[in-house]
């Protein structure tokens, strides 16, 4: 496995499938963990396109894996950025950690996607 992100937050790895391995730890990194799950399948259920899919988890290890939503992006600007975060509210979330970081280019869907969804909130009250 590649190693992608190594902070005190956690560790992605990129494996050879192409599944992104991500490994919480550090402060809070339990309810992190459990809030990115929930969130993903929340997208899941409204059919949310431009997200990763969760594959695996294991709560023991605060491990998570997911589909690959292709690469990070490196320039973007702010306008595509906030219709992009925008977007994603229209499926009842709002991301609240939205910074290029967090927004891949998938040449598979042909669109910008997004990923990170540890500090996400789920809405109430959003017409599908």
């Amino acid at each position: 496995m590649k190693k992608e992100k190594d902070t005190v937050r956690s560790t992605v790895r990129l494996g050879y499938d192409g599944r992104v391995h991500k490994t919480f730890r550090g402060t809070h990194a339990k309810e992190r963990f459990e809030n990115e799950i929930r969130v993903l399948k929340h997208l899941e259920t409204r059919n949310c396109p431009f997200v990763p899919r969760v594959v695996e988890f294991d709560p023991e290890k605060l491990y998570l894996v997911t589909t690959n939503c292709g690469q990070r992006v490196e320039h973007l600007t702010e306008g595509r950025m906030e219709e992009l975060f925008q977007e994603l509210e229209n499926y009842g979330v709002r991301h609240d950690d939205p910074f290029l970081r967090n927004v891949t280019y998938s040449q598979q869907m042909g669109r910008f996607c997004l990923i990170d969804f540890e500090l996400a909130t789920i809405l109430d009250k959003v017409e599908p």
